[in-house]
């Protein structure tokens, strides 16, 4: 049994039928790309975990976290977008990793996917709910705290006093809504997500220009508080923290790495697209925090909807209400993106025979892999019901660096295994930028402290009893 054995370019390329006719029209402009990476990066990230790395990590310094994270991810696009260039295939940085590292580390990363994936969708569920409560207590409709949180995250009252969920039933309200969309197959028409891409930038920009006129330079004061004496809690090693934490917010940048295909003039418009698209958002990001935490104390940050928060103290009445059901449906689309690649990648590994049949199972009359869809409704709302959002959020950022990290080092073994092989984009200066790619995502994964790293070993060692019990026996490229 080769636990190396990796699967031929050539023959994903077949399964997939992209040959000469099939092949993706090439429309896309540099503008259009760097459009369709602010659409993608604008989300859950921004609206759910900047407060919290604010509170417990870097405090007003979060705007120089943002730019940390900004790099790790460049690094890490231009290293994508060779593999999409070359392999325009579903199933992300699974199927990268399938041509280059071979099946075992092809699964690892398709298993650390869930975490990027499905306990993503779990972290913006919690901020959906949370913005929800926000929004209702607008109108007079104040929901039960115990029923709307985590029996892990701390409320704190109106009187100041502090009290414990027992379930976050709007969070598992918005997972199983989302689900069934995926299982009936309802997709969102091209004009809708087009209105939700305005409304989240809209949202942002809206925030900046009204927010910036209540900023308190006080709360700015010190820009860098004192390190407390523990790793990552302030200082430069809480930036660092923040950084990992906050990296959830450009989870969706390499959308622009799979329209490669589709890009005009692929080696000129994919880095434009890539970087530009980072470029602006990180802007953003950096004066959306900055007005944030100029309005609210980044003591009192360490809530599931921040920006929330932040309205309450603009005294402009309509602002809040309507930035809030902005904000609502900017985070059922994130979530719907996450839940349908999820159950992709689970469709990819079930077809490959590293799952059961059942992730691949497709509906008879709705064409959907419902099965996979139900299972990922269970797992998430679970995750939804019952784990703080500072608990998820970093889940979900410590997977999705551990998958940059693999896709760069991919960069490094494609260059040498399959030197010829066409590339409508090359990532420049290798092996200087994957390598720099790798330590820079690696740094970013240390910041989030030992009891991350051990959440994520755990989560591996049962993807690694998952393998060697089952998938290596049932392996259709081993068989």
């Amino acid at each position: 049994m080769n636990l190396f054995a990796v699967k031929p370019v050539e023959r994903i390329l077949a399964e997939s039928e992209i040959t000469g006719e099939h092949s993706l029209k090439r429309s896309l402009g540099p503008a259009a790309l760097v459009a369709l990476g602010i659409g993608a990066i604008i989300g859950a990230g921004i609206f759910t975990l900047t407060g919290v790395a604010a509170a417990t990590n870097a405090g007003p310094a979060i705007v120089l976290a943002f730019i940390a994270a900004a790099i790790g991810c460049g690094l890490a696009g231009l290293c994508y977008s060779e593999f999409a260039s070359m392999i325009p295939i579903a199933g992300s940085a699974y199927t990268y990793s399938y041509a280059t590292m071979g099946e075992f580390l092809a699964w690892i990363i398709g298993w650390d996917l869930i975490l990027e994936y499905a306990v993503g969708a779990a972290t913006v569920s919690i901020g959906w709910s949370q913005t929800l409560v926000a929004f209702l207590h607008h109108f007079g409709i104040d929901l039960p705290p115990s029923w709307s949180a985590s029996p892990f995250q701390p409320i704190t009252l109106a009187d100041g006093s502090v009290v414990y969920g027992v379930i976050n039933l709007p969070a598992v309200f918005i997972v199983v809504i989302v689900s069934v969309i995926l299982m009936i197959g309802i997709k969102e028409s091209a004009n809708v997500n087009t209105v939700i891409v305005f409304l989240k930038v809209a949202v942002v920009v809206t925030f900046i220009a009204i927010g910036w006129a209540y900023i308190n330079p006080s709360n700015h004061e010190p820009l860098i508080p004192p390190n407390t004496g523990t790793f990552g809690e302030f200082g430069w090693s809480g930036i660092l923290a923040g950084a990992g934490v906050i990296f959830f917010a450009y989870i969706g940048f390499d959308a622009v790495s799979t329209a490669a295909q589709e890009a005009k003039l692929p080696k000129r418009d994919m880095p434009i697209g890539i970087l530009g698209s980072l470029v602006v958002c990180t802007i953003l990001f950096i004066l959306y925090s900055y007005v944030l935490t100029g309005i609210v104390n980044y003591k009192n940050l360490n809530v599931a909807a921040p920006l929330s928060l932040a309205l309450e103290k603009i005294p402009h009445p309509w602002l809040s209400p309507a930035m809030n059901l902005a904000v609502l449906a900017g985070l059922t689309s994130v979530m719907l993106v996450m839940l349908l690649g999820q159950s992709r990648v689970f469709y990819s590994m079930s077809n490959d025979g590293l799952l059961p049949k059942l992730f691949s199972d497709v509906h008879p009359k709705f064409r959907t892999p419902y099965k996979s869809n139900l299972v990922l409704m269970i797992f998430v709302g679970v995750f939804a019901a019952f784990a703080p959002i500072s608990v998820v959020g970093k889940m979900t950022s410590i997977g999705t660096l551990l998958a940059f990290v693999l896709v760069c080092g991919g960069i490094l073994v494609m260059r040498k295994t399959h030197a010829n092989m066409p590339r409508p984009f090359k990532t420049p200066l290798v092996p200087l930028v994957p390598i720099l790619g790798i330590l820079c995502n690696l740094a970013l994964m240390l910041g989030l402290g030992w009891s991350n790293w051990a959440r994520l070993i755990a989560w591996l060692l049962i993807g690694f009893a998952i393998y060697f019990g089952y998938s290596r026996y049932h392996s259709k490229l081993q068989a």
